[in-house]
């Protein structure tokens, strides 16, 4: 009996791994558990470094400290009474909840740090959960730990789930998994596309960046009706209903009222909602009318559908058809969106560094590659082909603006497990063809975006021939310290004009109105602050006097500031920068070592 113990112990481990759950549980605790031994030992903060994270956490406080659910306003920000901004409460509700939680026992400041530790942790299972069952879905149990394996390394080496990371982008990639693994139920069953049907209308209110992949879902769930037709009738209603449902209670339960009949194109509004809930609308009812009807039929049907959707959009929503940036001042374009690297193309990205093109799409070309060639052949026609359209619209998403290959990089998963299940079954048929061994090998390892991003940061490192100056990264963000922003609290309240990247950090370390922050909402805010350090001194004064700017933070290490000063010698940081300062600003007292220099502002004498 004794003897027996270990084996029946072993048995039951691996029964345990057979399943979907006890996996998914194991490699969220080695994802979380790698990602502290990583970033815990050296993190200096716990929010985030993106300024979405701390902006959030603004955010989040406002709403604790008695902002309306429906107030989206930051009345801290920008221009005259504010700046309305397009996130969602369905992300600061559970934040605010963990901070609340966590208050009854904790110190305010470490309820914070411990709401925005598990935050994002609370993301990985239901991501990994999303990827495990697809790769259950085409792989079977291997498929399954495959899928899991390179999800591991997918989140790791993301930032979008470390310690702090609360802004909207890890909930996307949930949402976006949730829905590939949906799709990939060859049982159609009507539970997988319902829950495919919720975190479509979900992915559509808390964020618009992932409005591109979910029309390519309803695409997808509306062709393959009309292709199967009585086969695909049931997924296709549980589809439309629950996206019909489900959008029409997100709009109406996190949109202010004042805002129904108001249409934006970057967040969820009148425009996207009308589109969402007549396409689901006109889906369940063709699936619900049409579904006996003829191949051809159900296709005039549903090219009927399309016409009324399309005729809606144009109809209602006509400026959503292009990207919202597209309206931005070409200032802001130059000296702000430029230098933006999650919103760079794949030219910009290329510019910017060469060597990290492979980790950003790399694997999402190679899945591309393998889903063309898996259906030239026939082989998993549906799978291969569902998947191949979420990789072009993801993978095309990416080419556009960088932030979105993360979704590309999860899609290409899994092709390229199946792929890797295939290769593995004919090495082991002949494990001595060392011909096989070496095309799963090299498969398996440029299925991981990590390895595309070593090897290109080696290649880097070898060919770089430069010297690459790192201090103007230190000093950018050493600009927006708590440290640096320190000298402003002890001021009374006022309006700081300064560097947009400062501009979040005042807000959560201070008191004090901020003029400019990074978000296209606050055009005026940003435009009015890259003026008034372009204009000669005495034309920016009317700048300053104008908005009422009480304090003017001044950072020279900052590259927008830099850039500015470039571009206006005569200007007025170009002048801070040589030392020349007009008597209408007085300097604060400017602690040793801060790359920052504060000055009131006092009027011309």
């Amino acid at each position: 009996m004794i003897g027996s113990t270990p084996v029946s112990l072993v048995s039951r481990i691996r029964q345990a791994f057979e399943r979907l759950w006890p996996s998914v549980l194991f490699y969220s605790l080695v994802t979380m558990a790698v990602i502290v031994a990583l970033k815990i030992p050296n993190a200096t903060d716990y929010v985030g470094a993106d300024n979405d994270d701390v902006m959030r956490l603004v955010e989040v406080r406002d709403f604790l400290n008695g902002q309306g659910w429906f107030d989206l306003m930051q009345y801290r920000m920008g221009l005259g009474s504010g700046t309305l901004m397009h996130w969602s409460r369905l992300i600061d509700l559970p934040i605010a909840s963990l901070i609340r939680f966590f208050g009854l026992f904790l110190a305010p400041e470490h309820a914070e740090a411990a709401a925005l530790l598990i935050w994002p942790f609370s993301l990985i299972i239901p991501s990994l959960w999303a990827m495990g069952l697809a790769g259950r879905r085409v792989g079977g149990m291997l498929g399954m730990h495959i899928a899991l394996t390179f999800s591991v390394f997918l989140l790791i080496t993301s930032n979008r789930f470390l310690p702090g990371s609360i802004d909207h982008h890890n909930a996307q990639f949930a949402l976006v998994a949730i829905m590939t693994a949906m799709l990939l139920d060859e049982k159609h069953g009507a539970w997988s596309y319902a829950a495919a049907g919720l975190a479509a209308a979900v992915a559509i209110a808390i964020g618009a960046e992932t409005t591109p992949f979910v029309a390519t879902v309803c695409l997808i769930v509306a062709v393959a009706w009309a292709w199967e037709g009585e086969a695909y009738a049931t997924a296709a209603k549980s589809f439309g209903l629950t996206l019909a449902l489900a959008i029409s209670v997100l709009f109406f339960g996190t949109v202010p009222p004042r805002l129904y009949a108001t249409v934006t194109c970057d967040n969820l509004s009148l425009g996207y909602y009308s589109l969402a809930a007549i396409g689901g609308g006109l889906l369940l009812a063709s699936a619900t009318l049409a579904s006996r009807y003829r191949r051809p039929v159900r296709f005039v049907v549903l090219g009927a559908v399309g016409i009324a959707v399309l005729g809606s959009a144009i109809a209602i929503a006509p400026q959503c058809l292009h990207n919202p940036l597209a309206d931005l001042d070409p200032m802001l374009v130059d000296l702000w969106l430029n230098n933006v690297q999650e919103a760079q193309s794949i030219f910009g990205a290329n510019r910017q560094d060469t060597y990290t093109l492979g980790y950003f799409y790399a694997t999402g070309l190679f899945a591309l590659a393998v889903c063309i060639f898996r259906l030239a052949h026939g082989d998993r026609v549906r799978i291969h082909l569902v998947l191949l359209c979420l990789l072009v619209v993801s993978w095309g998403i990416a080419a556009v603006q960088v932030r979105g290959s993360p979704f590309s990089n999860l899609v290409a998963i899994f092709p390229l497990t199946l792929l890797i299940i295939d290769l593995r079954r004919l090495s082991n048929r002949d494990s001595e063809n060392v011909i096989a061994a070496f095309f799963y090998i090299a498969t398996v390892l440029l299925s991981v975006a990590t390895v595309w991003g070593f090897a290109g940061g080696l290649i880097g490192s070898r060919l770089s021939t430069g010297y690459t100056d790192q201090t103007a990264d230190l000093d950018k963000r050493s600009c927006s310290s708590r440290k640096t922003v320190a000298p402003l609290v002890d001021l009374p309240a006022g309006l700081v004009v300064g560097p947009s990247d400062m501009g979040v950090s005042i807000l959560r370390f201070t008191s004090n109105r901020i003029l400019s922050a990074p978000y296209h909402r606050n055009q005026g805010g940003m435009l009015t602050e890259m003026h008034i350090g372009l204009a000669p001194p005495k034309e920016a004064e009317a700048f300053l006097r104008g908005t009422g700017v009480t304090v003017l933070a001044f950072c020279s290490g900052n590259p927008q500031t830099a850039e500015i000063a470039r571009i206006k010698p005569d200007g007025l940081y170009a002048q801070l920068e040589k030392g020349n300062v007009p008597d209408y600003l007085q300097a604060l007292p400017r602690p040793d070592g801060s790359p920052v220099q504060f000055f009131r502002y006092v009027g011309s004498n």
